[in-house]
């Protein structure tokens, strides 16, 4: 007997209609009417432009991190660099080096995508694309942060402790805990 190796699988299923109930200043609400499996159902979601995420490892195995205050939760958290794909058309990895730059003030060598989330698909649309990123290097740039990266610290700290913080607890935010689990484990196959 074979080993079971679950997928996720895309399936189209056309909107009956689809109107924005709610115009943001980031993101929209939508809701859309759709037939799934001979009942008419009705969702409301986030209508998201996507996003990425970079799990940067200097030479000596230390992870970039960065600490931000996220309003909706209040409080300030440890995070992978990451960003919205806001510019039409621009490709994920440019937008990886992009926010790498303006959050971590690094750039890196060697990028590799490690995989490829939907945050959270019971409500959002979101699909964020995480990278790994090595041979960093210091980057000077003019890019000035402002609202809530004004103040955001940014600190290399060994992946195997940014795993134990995970593990305790103590970094909850759902992207960063995924990437560097995903990256710890990536690490230590190679």
């Amino acid at each position: 007997m074979g080993v079971f190796l679950p997928k996720d699988e895309p399936r189209h299923v056309e909107a009956l209609s689809r109107e924005t109930v709610f115009d943001g200043a980031i993101w929209d609400v939508v809701r859309e009417t759709f037939d799934y499996n001979g009942s008419v159902l009705r969702r409301d979601f986030v209508d998201h432009t996507g996003a990425v995420g970079i799990v940067a490892i200097s030479d000596v195995g230390d992870v970039m991190m960065i600490r931000q205050y996220r309003h909706a939760i209040r409080s300030l958290n440890w995070e992978i660099p990451a960003g919205l794909l806001d510019i039409p058309g621009e490709d994920p990895l440019e937008c990886a080096k992009r926010e790498l730059a303006e959050e971590a003030d690094l750039e890196a060598d060697h990028w590799d995508h490690l995989m490829t989330l939907n945050t959270t698909p019971g409500g959002s649309n979101e699909f964020i694309q995480i990278y790994v990123a090595t041979g960093l290097r210091p980057l000077a740039h003019d890019y000035v942060r402002e609202g809530e990266e004004a103040d955001l610290e940014k600190r290399f700290i060994p992946l195997a402790d940014v795993v134990s913080a995970i593990m305790q607890g103590n970094i909850r935010n759902q992207i960063a805990v995924t990437a560097v689990l995903a990256a710890y484990v990536q690490q230590r196959q190679l």
